[in-house]
């Protein structure tokens, strides 16, 4: 089988690719990546792939990439939220017009499964005392210019399967932590400031709430739902049973680094901030068998040390990440 992966040199793109890479030996893996400030070639480094540089939104790129492709795992997006506070046409023109670039050109290449990966985002938010959970019935409410790009991209993935038939399932998963994740978002900006003796920025009183999901986790559901998935369903991917707050987790790493909170620094509340996620994800547990593996406490710690070993990774990638913020 020959798998188009979009976006296959970032953080989630690459643990998928190595993941699929090691439990489909024969499969031939295409990679295309534009290689912006989200997408590494060391991070596909050593893996036995073919890889094009090139723009979702170029259909003469994607003509030559989606070439007798048979599948398709779409990660390709612009993904920070902060970013898109900043550029919000980037985001809409590469969430939205690059996914009907891909669909179009999967559509008349006559792909047997395209898959469309979310977020949890899309949903909205929910208030720190709800009970409730997002499912695959929760009414899209998107907050900011990057949710806002990536329910318009899911609505248009739909459309394609609906008006045209295409083959598409679609993921919506919530926030993922793991190896080769950016310096610039939320667990490896804090790792790295704590390693290099600097304080934790902690925006507003701390108390948002994300449903924290190890990237790996993440890849063998998207796994499940392409050898066993419903074509034309969504399935919501979570990754845990327990609320964690953004201070909590803040509070985990210190301990995990032998620092105390004399190292934590509440800084202003972006704009739009959403207060919760949470996501149900008993449909893809009850049809498919997925449930997480991977516990939060085990794995935070595990990524700690993943970003002890691997300086020389993210080091050249701070300076960039931090100037976001300022």
């Amino acid at each position: 089988m020959k798998e188009l992966v979009t976006g296959g040199a970032g953080f989630i793109g690459s643990n998928f690719v190595r993941y699929w890479r090691k439990h489909h030996p024969e499969d031939h893996i295409v990679v295309l990546d534009k290689f912006t400030y989200a997408g590494h070639r060391e991070n596909l480094r050593g893996l036995d792939i073919e890889l094009i540089e090139g723009d979702i939104c170029d259909p003469k790129a994607i003509a030559q990439a989606m070439l007798s492709v048979d599948m398709v795992v779409h990660f390709a997006a612009e993904s920070h939220v902060d970013r898109s506070l900043l550029n919000p046409a980037d985001f809409v023109k590469t969430n939205v017009l690059g996914t009907q670039v891909l669909v179009e050109a999967a559509l008349e290449n006559g792909v047997k499964r395209f898959h469309h990966v979310s977020t949890d985002e899309v949903f909205g938010a929910l208030p720190l005392e709800s009970q409730h959970k997002f499912n695959e019935g929760t009414s899209y409410n998107p907050h900011s210019p990057y949710s806002a790009s990536k329910a318009a991209s899911d609505h248009l993935v739909r459309a394609y399967y609906h008006t045209f038939g295409l083959p598409i399932t679609i993921t919506n998963c919530s926030n993922n932590y793991g190896p080769y994740q950016d310096p610039e978002k939320f667990i490896p900006r804090m790792i790295t400031n704590l390693i290099d003796g600097q304080k934790v920025p902690v925006y507003g009183d701390g108390k948002y709430v994300r449903d924290w999901l190890y990237v790996e986790d993440h890849c063998r559901a998207i796994e499940m739902v392409l050898l066993n998935g419903k074509v034309g369903e969504t399935y919501c991917v979570g990754g845990q049973t327990e609320e964690t707050n953004n201070l909590g987790v803040t509070q985990k790493v210190l301990r995990l680094l032998g620092r105390n909170e004399s190292c934590i620094e509440f800084v202003k509340d972006r704009p739009g901030h959403d207060r919760k996620y949470a996501v149900d994800w008993t449909k893809i547990k009850n049809e498919l068998g997925w449930t997480p593996m991977h516990d939060f406490d085990t794995w935070l710690a595990k990524t700690v040390e993943w970003y002890q070993k691997n300086k020389d990774w993210w080091r050249p990638l701070k300076k960039r990440a931090e100037s976001i913020y300022k």
